[in-house]
């Protein structure tokens, strides 16, 4: 197999990934509920992938990064967690159906949405979140880069924005955390929500929340936390306050030994090889008569090429290269309406190739020449 589905999850984890899963499963308990080894051994885990993901992101307290099962997870907890009724927030055209369904019930509910236009090209113009800006106006969310198009936002510049006007800046880190550096204090980010299986390279089912100063987020979940029993409500302080029932420690274990593997390789070698391997596709695939490749491939981006041959549905060019060759795509709409939209893609969708630092040249040309004989 050929796999090319890396903005979907990493399958390829490093070993040492596995082996603390493996690890975990055979000796830890369950964190906060005793003071046995096993339970300390989870609570010590559990501790030190909190402290290890502060530095990771630039987060000012460790106590303040939060575990989910996922970024969808993370993004519901936030936006439920600080919008309500009379609140307005500003979103993008890029982003996905996890930030823009909570957005779409909150509006149902008395929340005002604005969205940042992407243009055909899928780029947003950040000079136009001025026009966007309104009294209320709580809330500014973005993802960091297209899981469609790659296209990058500069979070830099619209953190800078948020700060300026006293707005909380809320961003999805999904297709970049692991690949890009993320410095939530240089950046001016609040809340920072990410994924732990895709680039971060640990096992699905983690994921997690880094919360700055500023940002007050109500509780989507209650129930257990090993602390404070007594109390009617959920306990004020993070990390318990977002963090109901048990935490996936075993899971936890892998994203700590997954993180600590990125910080010994360094992302910045693991970047540029990525996006080598994207440039070399993209620009092989754009000669080939009746493909459309979408996005900017003029500045810096992420390691995703999205594309159509003629009118052929994506899903059938999708198959065809899995028939063919064993190559693995994802087809179709890929959980983002909105930029398709932008796009004008509503109807064939794309098919998206994504890379990983364990792809290789050999497997791009090789995916380049079963795309020149089926689009023949």
């Amino acid at each position: 197999m050929i796999y090319f589905d890396q903005a979907a999850t990493t399958i390829q984890k490093p070993a040492c990934v596995t082996e603390a899963v493996t690890k975990a499963m055979c000796r830890m308990g369950n964190s906060g509920r005793g003071v046995h080894g096993s339970a300390l051994d989870a609570s010590r885990e559990i501790y030190d992938a909190r402290e290890r993901i502060a530095r990771f992101f630039g987060c000012a307290k460790s106590s303040h990064v939060v575990f989910t099962a996922n970024a969808t997870e993370s993004l519901n907890t936030v936006l439920f967690g600080l919008l309500g009724a009379g609140d307005h927030v500003i979103a993008t055209d890029l982003e996905h159906n996890s930030v823009l369904r909570p957005l779409y019930h909150l509006e149902q509910n008395g929340t005002q949405v604005s969205y940042l236009r992407a243009d055909r090209q899928g780029n947003v113009h950040l000079d136009e979140l001025e026009l966007l800006l309104q009294p209320n106006t709580k809330v500014i969310v973005c993802t960091h880069a297209s899981n469609l198009t790659g296209n990058l936002i500069d979070i830099a510049a619209v953190g800078a924005f948020a700060a300026a006007h006293h707005v909380l800046f809320v961003v999805d880190a999904s297709q970049t955390a692991g690949i890009f550096p993320i410095d939530m204090r240089q950046m001016h980010i609040d809340v920072l929500c990410f994924t732990g299986h895709k680039a971060l390279l640990g096992p699905q089912g983690t994921g997690g929340i880094c919360i700055g100063a500023q940002a007050d987020i109500r509780p989507l979940k209650m129930g257990g936390t090993g602390v404070q029993t007594y109390l009617h409500t959920q306990p004020a302080e993070y990390p318990v306050r977002l963090e109901a029932g048990t935490l996936n420690g075993h899971g936890i274990a892998g994203l700590n030994a997954a993180v600590r593997y990125l910080e010994q390789m360094g992302i910045e070698k693991r970047r540029k090889k990525e996006l080598a391997l994207m440039r070399r596709f993209y620009e092989g695939v754009r000669m080939i008569p009746g493909i459309r490749v979408y996005g900017d491939f003029s500045r810096e981006r992420a390691p995703i090429v999205a594309l159509n041959w003629a009118d052929v549905p994506s899903s059938e060019l999708s198959d065809a290269l899995w028939e063919e060759a064993e190559i693995a795509t994802r087809p179709g709409a890929h959980c983002a309406p909105r930029m398709h939209q932008a796009l004008g893609t509503v109807e064939q969708g794309a098919v998206r190739f994504s890379f990983g630092y364990e792809n290789t040249e050999e497997e791009v040309d090789e995916a380049l020449a079963v795309l020149r004989r089926l689009c023949r």
